[in-house]
């Protein structure tokens, strides 16, 4: 609702109809009773004669201000002429030739007052006089200023329209800078939620530290750091770090982005920029965060005027206020990014950025913290492993973690389970490196067929060459782009690779085409993205890692310079080498996945027979069916809700599952009542028994109480005892 009635405040339509309603609105009152008919104005002289001539039916006179103001009626209508007023200033147009009433103003004087009272009284006109009006000035002034002041609220309403456009703002505020300064009680944000970047954190609790505690280091001549560069990978955590910083320093904390200091008008940048220290400065010590800094932060003299002229503008600004002639005492810069090699060398010096932290992905060990975080608030089954799942995510980062456990999450909740168990991880990890199943996706037998030994083919050289990978699955269910895929990964953390296993990959990733050349004697299309990964791996190969013995141990490309659009810097002679290398590694690669199916081709066969059965193998079935030649005992249960093609299927399935659980339901409310009517039957059944049980014990008590008293003639017998024990009876 509220944004609702933003909307409708901040359209400037809505103001001029405001200012045209209020402008009728006093027009309407300024001449109420005149809209429906004209009224003459005369002159004085005419007033007297058409008073002697008898044309004037009645009228009235009233002091005004020193005047006698005059009205009356006609006894005929007159004819109108251009003098004649006309109600709301002008603006309705009046169709009437005739007028009935008048109006004039007299000197305030005896002899034109008598001359007028003995016209009147002569020709028998009826004459009113009425006392002058206390209000008329006030009328006066308000007609007078009422319509400047409207004027003015209105252009002031729409300058202030105007300056909302773009950011928040007014129309002389584009300069003010658009940082949100952090909010202590919202952000709930601490190093301990930070997971698997103990390292990173240890650099910036430091920095905490001196704002804190500047007498801690300054004892020792510590200077306070400038700038601290948060680089890395996307999804490493460089904002959560930024946020954590924020939700410890217990200090100003000022966030904004790149992107927000650049405006199409030349300066606002460098202002804003100016504007975002002045503002940290006062409120010192803080700290200021930028992110995606590579917005402002690029190489200057990249381009040559036009847009880029703003841009390095505002970084001339921010390298100034860093580390310029005044400095920024007390003020740290954060900054973020995953460009670090675009950014201008004069932003990157000590004095400027002092501390550059690279955050990277995280390794085995730090996947599993950064599990056991994002599954604190998430029941677990007790098959769900958390060390092996980081193991079988290398290369993920912590959002791709996180997203693999939500991921998770909603596949039990659509299963109708109450906790995540293991399997539920394992369709999550196939939705997110490849996408959901495509269940009711259409494709022929033979299609499906050369799938099967495509992606067989991919996990038999996956288990021949396992010095350093090992097959983890391999499906043939449509998935994303993916007809079928086969997840090989390393069998721990790699940082470093060899020839050999860069080797192996081609290999592994040329398996699909060669198993499709020696069982169908076709070339099919379903290659295209492993020779799209073979090949930048040979080419980095060759151009990167100085493993090619015809070019020798040289870089002649960085990483991703194809991809940026940079241009070589080799010779076409050296191109063309290049090209021969690509090409002779993967013609290898291809000899050595035809030798290795060729000498399997009984193990390949039956792989790809049972893809075609279950659809699905795990890393256990794989290595089952390569060495024993069968599959291991297990339970291959499907969920309904899964198996169904379309969402129809889907629905059915599940208000199935639904319909079984209420009777199921019904039946256990069926079997507690029944049990318990049986447990009230048998408790009335005993308790007639001790009923009738207890006349007989007080019968039998009875009897021995005459017998002793019989033994004893005696004794004493207490009447009242005697009459108690008979009320006794009687009750019982």
């Amino acid at each position: 609702m509220k944004n609702k009635k933003n909307g409708l405040f901040n359209n400037g339509l809505f103001y001029v109809i405001i200012f045209v309603a209020l402008l009728g609105v006093v027009t309407f009152f300024m001449n109420s009773g005149n809209s429906s008919q004209q009224t003459k104005t005369i002159k004085s002289s005419t007033f007297i004669t058409e008073l002697k001539d008898d044309k004037v039916k009645s009228f009235s006179i009233q002091p005004s201000n020193g005047v006698y103001k005059i009205t009356g009626d006609y006894k005929t209508a007159q004819a109108a002429d251009k003098t004649s007023n006309n109600a709301g200033f002008g603006l309705i147009s009046g169709n009437t030739s005739k007028v009935k009433t008048f109006t004039t103003s007299v000197l305030a004087s005896d002899s034109t007052v008598a001359q007028i009272t003995k016209a009147a009284a002569d020709e028998k006109v009826p004459m009113e006089t009425q006392q002058e009006s206390q209000s008329g000035w006030w009328i006066q002034i308000l007609s007078l200023f009422l319509p400047m002041i409207i004027i003015f609220v209105f252009f002031y309403m729409m300058m202030g329209q105007a300056g909302q456009g773009g950011g928040n703002g007014r129309v002389m505020n584009f300069g003010k800078s658009k940082a949100q300064k952090a909010d202590k009680k919202a952000n709930k944000v601490r190093f301990s939620d930070v997971a698997g970047e103990e390292e990173e954190k240890q650099e910036l609790v430091e920095v905490v530290e001196f704002l804190k505690d500047p007498r801690k280091f300054s004892a020792l001549g510590a200077r306070i750091p400038s700038g601290v560069l948060l680089e890395g990978p996307p999804g490493t955590g460089k904002t959560l770090l930024a946020k954590a910083v924020a939700g410890e320093a217990g200090v100003p904390f000022y966030s904004i982005s790149g992107p927000d200091f650049v405006e199409m008008f030349v300066g606002v940048g460098a202002s804003r920029v100016r504007d975002l220290f002045d503002t940290a400065k006062k409120n010192a010590p803080a700290i200021i965060f930028i992110d995606e800094i590579d917005a402002v932060g690029r190489q200057r003299g990249a381009g040559m005027g036009g847009g880029h002229d703003e841009r390095e503008q505002t970084l001339n600004q921010l390298l100034v206020e860093m580390d310029g002639f005044t400095g920024n005492e007390g003020v740290i810069v954060m900054a973020a990014t995953n460009r670090a090699d675009v950014l201008d060398p004069a932003l990157l010096r000590p004095g400027r950025f002092d501390r550059k932290i690279l955050v990277g992905r995280p390794d085995v060990k730090g996947r599993e913290a950064i599990l056991k975080v994002h599954a604190k608030n998430k029941p677990l089954a007790d098959d769900v492993d958390l060390k092996m799942i980081a193991q079988q995510t290398p290369g993920f980062v912590g959002a791709d973690l996180e997203n693999l456990l939500n991921e998770a999450a909603l596949v039990a909740a659509r299963r109708g389970k109450t906790k995540i168990d293991a399997s539920d991880i394992d369709e999550a990890e196939d939705r997110v490196i490849a996408g959901p199943a495509k269940k009711d996706q259409v494709i022929s037998p033979k299609e499906r067929n050369m799938v099967a030994y495509h992606e067989a083919g991919h996990a038999l050289i996956g288990l021949v060459l396992n010095d350093s990978r090992v097959v983890r699955k391999v499906t043939i269910v449509p998935r994303g782009r993916a007809g079928g895929y086969a997840i090989t990964l390393p069998k721990s953390d790699q940082f470093l690779l060899s020839k050999k296993d860069m080797m192996e990959q081609i290999v592994g990733l040329m398996g699909g085409r060669t198993a499709e050349e020696i069982i169908f004697g076709v070339e099919s299309t379903g290659a295209s993205n492993d020779f799209e990964q073979a090949t930048q791996l040979a080419r980095s190969m060759v151009t990167q890692y100085g493993m090619s013995d015809r070019l020798g141990t040289v870089q002649l490309e960085k990483a991703g310079q194809q991809q940026y659009g940079q241009m070589p810097s080799y010779s076409e002679r050296t191109a063309a080498a290049i090209d021969d290398e690509v090409r002779r590694i993967i013609d290898d690669a291809h000899k050595q996945a035809h030798d290795i199916i060729e000498a399997h081709r009984a193990q390949h066969k039956l792989i790809a027979e049972m893809l075609l059965k279950y659809e699905t193998l795990n890393e256990k079935e794989i290595l089952s069916l390569f060495n024993t030649g069968k599959m291991p005992d297990n339970d291959k249960s499907q969920f309904p809700s899964e198996k169904a093609a379309t969402y129809e299927e889907s629905k059915r399935a599940l208000e199935e599952k639904d319909r079984q659980k209420q009777q199921e339901e019904n039946s256990d409310d069926a079997m507690l009542k029944s049990e318990a009517s049986d447990a009230t039957d048998s408790a009335a059944e005993s308790s007639e028994m001790s009923i009738a049980d207890s006349r007989a014990a007080s019968a039998a008590s009875s009897a021995a109480s005459d017998d002793d008293l019989a033994e004893k003639p005696d004794e004493t017998v207490n009447p009242q005892s005697e009459a108690k024990k008979d009320d006794q009876e009687h009750d019982d």
